[in-house]
């Protein structure tokens, strides 16, 4: 019995000396050393023997089994060492090559058109205020002279998350928000930009989140002139010289007396075109005095105060400026539109 084990091991040694790949020695494992295996099955006869030979026997199919696994880890062992080794060549780094190029991002139109206005509005002397995009009814809607029976409050299509917490519609709260900082006292120059959200369809020209950017100038003395004057200089900047201003009679609940800012249209130099609906002018913004009650809500006196207000829509800017003609594509994500602005 005992030379049976040694010839299974001879046997068992030679194979795994000549096997050339993991499975192989896998295999050779499993038959020789398995509970179906050959040194198994002389084990099995050990019942037949005497109580003398029984340890001898049993030690050396002990020595036999570790002998065999032991030639087949160092095996194992020395194929996974040649394979890593020849897999390392054929993926070898050459350092010489020129590295693969890595494409750079850009600034988002809208940021650059954002950045781009607060500039010039900063350069005339006005400040960015900012405010929370989750408000209350009352600064969204009830201090900006639009209380809950207003029949004005059904052009706002809202988000509401509670009865009294909505998404805002428009960034004017942040005006009456700065104001009540002022305790009554003046001056207060501000713009105020930000996301704001209505319930609108999609589609090329609404989106039902949008940026907005505000304008508040209340102290002693103000005048519609002084807006107008604001206009021209902010209008010269942004869409070049040359460029006209019209102010068009308007209504908004906060403003009174309220107008729409047109600008005469740079494809047909005012001549009429598909542009501008044959009118010469295009509407950016609407604007107007800030109404008495803005005023008394937010702790000014009307009687000593008086101030003006306007808003522009970023994306109506950036669609004027660079010939967008759909809203969405500043919101799709698409790398093949956003990359024409890498110099914006």
């Amino acid at each position: 019995m005992i030379d049976r084990l040694q010839q299974l091991k001879d046997e068992a040694i030679t194979k795994a000396n000549e096997a050339t790949t993991i499975k192989e020695l896998k295999d050779l494992r499993v038959s020789y050393l398995g509970k179906k295996g050959p040194i198994t099955e002389v084990l099995k006869g050990m019942g037949k023997l005497s109580a003398d030979e029984r340890p001898k026997v049993g030690q050396a199919a002990n020595e036999v089994r570790e002998a065999v696994a032991t030639v087949i880890e160092e095996k194992e062992q020395k194929l996974e060492e040649a394979a890593l080794t020849e897999k390392l060549k054929s993926e070898s780094i050459d350092v010489t090559l020129p590295g693969r190029p890595i494409n750079k991002g850009s600034r988002h139109p809208l940021t650059s058109v954002v950045e781009t206005i607060e500039d010039i509005f900063i350069g005339m002397g006005f400040t960015v205020a900012e405010g929370p995009e989750v408000e209350t009814d009352y600064y969204n809607f009830e201090s900006l002279n639009l209380p809950k029976d207003h029949p004005a409050r059904d052009m706002q299509d809202t988000f509401f998350i509670t009865n009294d917490l909505l998404l805002r519609t428009q960034t004017s709260p942040v005006q009456t928000r700065t104001m009540e900082k002022h305790e009554g006292r003046g001056p207060v120059k501000i713009i105020c930009p930000g996301k704001v959200y209505r319930r609108d369809e999609d589609d090329a020209t609404h989106s039902h989140q949008f940026m907005q950017i505000e304008g508040l100038v209340v102290d002693e003395g103000i005048r519609m002139s002084d807006l107008k004057g604001i206009f021209e200089q902010f209008v010269k900047k942004y869409f070049g010289e040359g460029r006209e201003i019209r102010l068009r009679p308007s209504f908004f609940p906060f403003t009174e007396p309220s107008a729409e800012l047109d600008v005469s249209c740079a494809i047909c130099g005012g001549d009429g075109c598909r542009t501008c609906k044959q009118t010469g002018w295009i509407e950016v913004l609407g604007s107007g005095m800030v109404h008495p009650n803005v005023l008394r809500m937010s702790g000014f006196d009307p009687e000593k105060y008086t101030g003006f207000a306007f808003g522009m829509g970023v994306e109506r800017f950036a669609m004027l400026k660079y010939g967008v003609d759909d809203i969405r594509h500043f919101y799709t994500n698409d790398t093949r539109f956003l990359s024409q602005f890498k110099r914006v």
